[in-house]
């Protein structure tokens, strides 16, 4: 869904900086109009969004059916590491009632599950340390378009404000943590690049790994049963040899033996690790997310909320 989203969001505003296109994706993406591409971004949220909170509220609560628990749920995924039991615990809902309302919110288009690719601990004729003992393998939530998530990290949590006209505290929020929050769409557009550049053919699945021990950006595998480990930074520098120390750091911890390691940066990469590119290093920065946009046409367009 997130690619054809991208695609649709790029014919719509036409952003050739990548860079940016990602940004404003992370805020509007699936919100489903155009916006003055020419604004900055924080002036994008108080006219299109602030300005517009009411009929976007009413939309929205359709879905989500202004259920409080569904509200608290929903914002402590946005905010939170997205695993369901530590959601739950948040939002003061029990494993039924959670259940119940995720089972909702996924009927309604909001939310869609995330698998977990742990592997359960294996017993033997000893105990299990406490810890492993109490462990819970759990999956993940993610929102079906970044202007849901959006909604629900920034704007719905400071409904008070917003409705008294008290737009600064919603955009200070944002200055604070709006780098981090785009992070998380890269992350997505990275597992779609990643798709894109292997194939889907040779692919046998892809996407985030977590278990107790670590989150692991991306962890794919192929038909001919390699394994792919990729990391993805949204940061204001080049990445340098030390994010693949980390990575192999990393899948030390769980085993993990790549045959193929992959970065995603914001701002490219040191010319040390430029020079150890090869067929087991693959580095990718923000223009190459332009072979996502291939092709586009009319039919890339997707609707989304009206526009009041």
């Amino acid at each position: 869904m997130i690619k054809k989203q991208f695609r649709s969001f790029y014919f719509r505003h036409m952003i050739h900086d990548i860079e940016k296109l990602i940004e404003y994706f992370s805020v509007f993406g699936g919100l489903g109009w155009k916006v003055d591409i020419d604004a900055s971004l924080e002036d994008l949220i108080q006219t299109e969004i602030l300005d517009n909170f009411g009929s976007l509220y009413n939309q929205i609560t359709e879905l989500t059916t202004n259920e409080p628990q569904y509200l608290k749920l929903l914002t402590n995924l946005a905010r939170g590491d997205r695993r369901i039991f530590s959601a739950f615990n948040k939002s003061g809902l029990t494993n039924l009632s959670g259940g119940l309302s995720l089972k909702h919110l996924q009927e309604m288009g909001v939310l869609e599950a995330e698998y977990s690719r742990e592997e359960p601990p294996i017993k033997d004729n000893n105990k299990l340390k406490r810890e492993v003992a109490r462990h819970r393998i759990s999956h993940k939530m993610r929102f079906t378009s970044p202007f849901l998530r959006f909604w629900f990290y920034f704007i719905a949590p400071m409904k008070k404000e917003i409705e008294l006209g008290h737009y600064q505290k919603v955009m200070d929020n944002f200055r604070q943590h709006h780098q981090a929050f785009i992070g998380y769409t890269f992350e997505e557009l990275s597992n779609v690049l990643l798709k894109h550049k292997l194939s889907s053919s040779q692919l046998v699945d892809s996407g985030s790994y977590w278990d107790r021990h670590v989150e692991i950006d991306l962890m794919a595998t192929t038909l001919d049963n390699k394994l792919i480990i990729g990391e993805c930074k949204w940061k204001n520098h080049k990445l340098n040899k030390k994010e693949l120390n980390k990575i192999h750091e990393k899948c030390e911890k769980v085993g993990f033996e790549p045959d193929i390691l992959m970065l995603f940066s914001k701002r490219g990469f040191s010319k040390e690790l430029l020079s150890m590119q090869d067929k087991e290093l693959r580095l990718y920065s923000c223009e190459d997310f332009e072979d996502l946009l291939s092709n586009i046409s009319q039919a890339d367009l997707i609707q989304g909320f009206e526009r009041e």
